[in-house]
């Protein structure tokens, strides 16, 4: 498979879609063994989500609900104020939820949304992930149950994950080509 362009970066294949597709079959059937009579609400993270998201919620076989939040910094980069752009827009009190993520890197906003969350109400929150890098978190989590992969620092696009608004469509993740 050869490289791909955006702007001014190359970027070459990291995960393929099967590897993918197979790894969210493993998870779901945890998540469908563990919550089998918890009726629980996947709350998903947009806009990076929602291809993990669909293809999940098809491996999921149990009684669910789901929903969605934006975050967002004011300033646009890591190191703004998150504040919450579209809401949950049920009431959550009492509820099993599953925070849908397509990555996890410094956690900034994880901490973020498990903090409204539980403001909420929630019997219990945990994690699915696509992709983490441990080595980028500033904050510690027990409730990250579900990871697709674990990556480096490393910058990716494709299945959700876009640069600059771009790639989010690929159905392959792609890593960028450091320039020498």
């Amino acid at each position: 498979m050869k490289n791909i362009f955006i702007d001014d970066l190359e970027f070459e294949l990291m995960i393929d879609y099967e590897q993918i597709q197979k790894r969210i079959r493993l998870i779901g059937i945890d998540i469908n063994l563990k919550y089998e009579d918890k009726h629980p609400v996947f709350v998903g993270v947009l806009n990076g989500c929602f291809m993990f998201m669909a293809d999940l919620m098809k491996q999921v076989h149990i009684p669910c609900e789901m929903s969605f939040v934006k975050l967002a910094s004011y300033s646009g980069t890591d190191q703004g104020d998150i504040h919450e752009l579209i809401g949950v827009g049920m009431s959550l009190e009492g509820r099993h939820v599953v925070i849908v993520e397509d990555v996890v890197d410094s956690g900034r906003s994880l901490v973020h949304t498990i903090e409204a969350l539980e403001r909420l109400g929630v019997a219990s929150i945990s994690v699915a992930t696509l992709l983490l890098k441990p080595e980028c978190l500033l904050y510690s989590f027990d409730n990250i149950m579900y990871v697709g992969f674990e990556i480096e620092k490393e910058f990716v696009v494709g299945y959700g994950l876009d640069y600059n608004g771009q790639c989010r469509n690929l159905q392959n993740i792609y890593k960028n080509i450091p320039r020498t």
